[in-house]
């Protein structure tokens, strides 16, 4: 089952592309079995949108270069899909884009982040300024993460959206998943009840409501009773999320897979 065009995996916030320790767990190994074609995004971790974008375009045509190819397929984490969105529709991208499928891509921004956005000002850039003091540290160029901040309120994703429209011959596709408690995962519990208590449901990070975004596949939920995190979106633990007990997905790989088997479908 080999894709018509090379797929392209940008990460989200707070992590990138590191040789030894990849982003994406054995997501990339067991879609390369599928015949899949992977390349990464390779961008700073926490730098705005438009630094980002621009590098995602520039992947885009080093990627078409290297293969030959027309287009890409875009699979993209978290903020990963707002970088996408503005290559594809700010930086003329589109006509080299057959896809973008978004796993908990913040498109609609969220209501906790407009919360925490009362806190005052400067302690949101001291916040701000030490985290990019740490990921220059870790490879960052351009670190900007109060500019992030902004960008995930529904604000700031409101007005992202009317400045980025989805361009005429990609096809946008959306994914979500939710924990079933806090409990589910030990790095995810307080967020994953601050947001519960102020949105409902969500993933530890956010809700399917935050993340709808052109054909919305539903939310898709763990087989076992831990659910499925943020961070199990990509194969952080690098392991199966339980043993098959039920409807739902006991394998984040698998849902890449279903990803993967609707682009061959559909002849992408």
């Amino acid at each position: 089952m080999k894709l018509k065009y090379p797929v392209l995996m940008v990460h989200g916030m707070g992590f990138r592309d590191y040789k030894l320790v990849g982003y994406w767990g054995r997501i990339p190994d067991e879609l390369g079995k599928l015949g899949c074609n992977i390349y990464f995004g390779e961008q700073d971790s926490n730098a705005d949108i438009d630094t980002n974008g621009r590098h995602i375009a520039r992947r885009i045509e080093e990627i078409l270069g290297e293969t030959g190819a027309d287009k890409v397929n875009i699979i993209a984490h978290s903020k990963g899909g707002l970088d996408s969105r503005y290559a594809i529709s700010s930086l003329g991208m589109a006509d080299r884009v057959a896809s973008l499928v978004t796993v908990s891509t913040p498109h609609n921004g969220s209501r906790t982040v407009d919360f925490l956005m009362r806190f005052p000002d400067p302690l949101i850039r001291f916040v701000g300024f030490c985290t990019d003091c740490w990921f220059r540290v870790l490879g960052d160029k351009k670190p900007n993460t109060y500019s992030v901040f902004h960008s995930f309120t529904t604000k700031g994703a409101a007005e992202f959206n009317e400045q980025t429209p989805d361009c005429d011959g990609v096809l946008y596709q959306s994914y979500a998943t939710v924990m079933k408690k806090p409990s589910s995962d030990m790095l995810m519990w307080f967020t994953n009840a601050v947001v519960g208590c102020i949105e409902g449901e969500n993933d530890g990070l956010l809700t399917p409501e935050s993340v709808k975004w052109g054909e919305f596949k539903g939310v898709y939920r763990g087989a076992g009773r831990r659910g499925i995190s943020h961070c199990d979106q990509i194969d952080l633990r690098r392991r199966a999320l339980c043993e098959k007990e039920g409807e739902g997905l006991a394998d984040i790989v698998d849902l890449y897979k279903t990803i993967v088997r609707e682009l061959y479908d559909r002849g992408l």
